[in-house]
This record gives C-alpha cells, structure tokens and sequence, in this order.
C-alpha cells in the first residue's frame, strides 16, 4: 500500500507524513524529490522542474513499486504531484502493479501557505538563494491550489490546516490501520 500525501509547498506534506511514521512504525518514508535529486546531478533539467523529466516520473513509480513488493511494508510518499498527466502516468503505474494507493491532497489557504514558506529556511548559509526557493515555491501556490479539481476521483481532500496529530488519525482511519501511539 502507499499512502500518498499531496498538496501546495507548504502544506504540510512532510510533517504529516512524520507524524504517520512515529505512529505507523511500518511504514517506509519515501519522498521521491531525492529521485530528482540524483537526476539533477546527472542530467540537465531545462524546465528547472525535474517532474519534467519523464525519467522522474518512471523511476518514481518503479522505486515505489519496488518498496512495496522487495519490503511489503507501507510506503508513505510527501509529494507534491498536480500536472494531472504526470499523476496519471506515476498512479497508473502502481495501480498497474497491483498497489493500492491512498492518495490524499491538503488544502491550506494560500495566506496560511505563505506564512510557512516565509517561516522556513531552505539554505540557512545562502540568503539568496533561499530567498529564490521561497519564490518559487510562491509561484506554484496558484497552479497546486487550481489543480485539485483535475486529481483523481479517489482522492481525500483534508483540511492541512488541522493538527498533524488530527490530520494524521485522519489518515490512518481512511486506509484502515490502527495507530500505536
């Protein structure tokens, strides 16, 4: 099974996918931007988006599958993923391996999405280039807010304003998995 949590920078994404862990001691945390990562080491990206690249995409799904069926635990994925051909493409593959997926998306208003990405520091020793993924994590706010009406049918939509502990008991209730703490 994956568990796929999805939504605008800033929205929690990582943080709930800690909390999950801690009381899901199974699951495996998966986050699929170090795939991007080792591309961007290897290869040009020319759209500076390495979600671009359709070996991005592929390698996500394969790693996936191959979490789930090599370790046949639960793999927790804190990704943002809204280009709704890049969704269909990622999740059809894993749906075509034969895993569920339990996609959720966390809407957080775009004032609540700003306070964070201005309360976190991304590149503590380089003020300038922080100062770049800040904006660019801005500028994305408005296409992640407008792409949750092209998602999958299947997708939970949760309030990621709420508690992680909240959002979290959510979660864990939906795929049907009881917490241990």
């Amino acid at each position: 099974m994956i568990v796929w949590v999805n939504g605008a920078f800033g929205s929690g994404k990582s943080t709930l996918v800690d909390e999950l862990r801690a009381r899901w001691p199974d699951g495996l945390v998966y986050d699929p931007e170090m795939v991007g990562y080792v591309l961007r080491e290897i290869v040009e990206v020319p759209t500076g988006d390495f979600q671009d690249l359709r070996l991005w995409r592929r390698q996500v799904a394969s790693l996936a599958v191959g979490l789930v069926e090599e370790y046949r635990r639960p793999v927790l994925v804190p990704m943002t993923l809204v280009n709704s051909d890049y969704v269909g493409e990622i999740f059809g593959a894993l749906k075509d391996a034969g895993i569920d997926v339990h996609h959720f998306f966390l809407e957080v208003s775009r004032k609540v999405l700003e306070e964070r990405i201005d309360g976190r520091s991304f590149t503590p020793d380089k003020p300038d280039q922080d100062e770049r993924v800040r904006r660019w994590c801005k500028e994305r706010i408005e296409p992640c807010m407008a792409a949750a009406g092209t998602l999958p049918s299947d997708t939970v939509f949760l309030n990621g304003e709420l508690t992680p502990q909240e959002l979290a008991g959510q979660v864990l209730a939906r795929v049907g998995t009881e917490a241990v703490r």
